[in-house]
């Protein structure tokens, strides 16, 4: 066998790796972007514990076929570029919009859990508030009645304290 051969089933094996370890997946035509961007981009996935490359859709359709997904084997076509988003499901698709807003960065579909999302709902994904957030919300939420239930039980006591300040301040 050949060496390129070999170095392309390593690719392959690689890619399949990091498809089944990621969260989610985000596929981006990158057409037109600048260097600078480019660059910039790759940092802030970094940062957010993503990461981000350019393969062969050829390579891609095998590695995606070896891990069971055939959904996409259609899609693969033109300039597409992957981020993989290994410690949250939004992580990946929040970065590459910041950087979609501003540069020619373009959404094409993504996979979230195995499963095929298109360009909307990777939209929707980066929209999400941080996991922080969302658990802070359902605190605030399961916090509400209890604070309800303690503001009633106050109320009846609350009111002869009025009622008692009232007639002590006309005496």
């Amino acid at each position: 066998m050949s060496k390129n051969f070999e170095l392309k089933k390593e690719q392959v094996k690689d890619i399949k790796a990091k498809i089944e370890k990621a969260a989610c997946v985000v596929f981006v035509d990158y057409r037109g972007i600048t260097v600078a961007d480019d660059t910039q981009m790759r940092s802030a996935l970094r940062q957010a514990g993503c990461e981000y490359m350019v393969c062969k859709n050829r390579l891609m359709k095998i590695a995606l076929d070896n891990c069971g997904i055939k959904c996409l084997d259609d899609k693969l076509e033109g300039t597409l570029a992957v981020a993989f988003s290994y410690n949250s499901e939004i992580d990946a698709a929040k970065v590459l919009k910041k950087f979609a807003d501003k540069s020619k960065v373009k959404f094409m579909f993504g996979l979230l859990n195995n499963n095929f999302i298109d360009t909307a709902e990777l939209k929707a994904l980066a929209d999400l508030p941080s996991k922080e957030i969302l658990v802070a919300k359902l605190l605030s939420v399961l916090n509400a009645p209890a604070t309800g239930l303690v503001s009633v039980l106050n109320g009846p006591i609350r009111s002869l304290a009025y009622a008692l300040n009232a007639i002590a301040s006309k005496n």
